[in-house]
């Protein structure tokens, strides 16, 4: 696999709460530098993401309900009306870990959540423009879950649209693993994506999900990956 190629399935990340003042900037250049898939900030910072990658080609991505999946409907829609202003196209939104285990115990508790997910997809895609140039992903923190939720939560996804699945937050108990990445892949079947995240540092480790069936890879250590191939 070559630079470019790896590249462009990376969506070259930082979420952390603190950093240097110009940590966003310095992604956004690194982004356009190694054409990575897109630049993945927090909200708050999508503005002026937007603003330094203006002209380049490059996306904007951010993330919703993050980290710990627990605001309301009405809260994620308005924030995703706010995001999308800005013309963020990648969006990930983390699933309501409670709502999802309720549902995996109760079938009659499924509903609700499918149609939070399913609202999710469609205000996302709503504005201007070409629907499908807006990718939505699906964060299940795994290491919260057993093997018949990750499942659930994949189908969920998948009935509701959803381009991508993916493994973690990066901050919770635990990242992505082979394991998971294997089962999201057979549950979503080939052509939904898998995004493999929370961990991933090197390029034996993005190599490894990737061939486990991952087709993105979340990570804030693009630039060290990418560099570790010679050609």
């Amino acid at each position: 696999m070559t630079r470019k190629e790896l590249a462009s399935m990376i969506d070259h990340t930082f979420l952390s709460p603190a950093g240097e003042s110009d940590a966003v900037e310095k992604l956004c250049r690194e982004v356009a530098e190694y054409g990575f898939a897109c630049a993945m900030v927090n909200p708050a910072e999508v503005a002026n993401a937007a603003k330094v990658l203006a002209g380049s080609g490059k996306r904007v991505g951010t993330v919703i309900n993050f980290p710990l999946g627990q605001s309301s409907r009405e809260a994620i829609l308005a924030e995703v009306d706010c995001v999308r202003e800005f013309g963020v196209k990648d969006i990930d939104f983390v699933i309501d870990i409670r709502k999802l285990k309720r549902a995996a115990k109760d079938k009659s508790k499924r509903e609700d959540l499918a149609n939070d997910l399913e609202c999710y997809v469609s205000r996302s895609k709503k504005f201007p423009g070409n629907r499908d140039d807006v990718v939505t992903k699906l964060i299940i923190e795994c290491c919260y879950l057993t093997r018949e939720e990750k499942i659930l939560a994949c189908e969920l996804a998948k009935a509701a649209d959803f381009d991508f699945v993916k493994t973690s937050t990066g901050f919770g108990s635990g990242g992505a693993t082979i394991e998971d990445v294997k089962l999201m892949r057979e549950t979503v079947g080939a052509e939904m994506g898998v995004k493999a995240a929370g961990g991933i540092r090197t390029l034996e480790e993005a190599i490894a999900m990737i061939s486990a069936g991952a087709n993105r890879i979340g990570t804030s250590s693009g630039v060290k990956i990418i560099e570790s191939i010679k050609n």
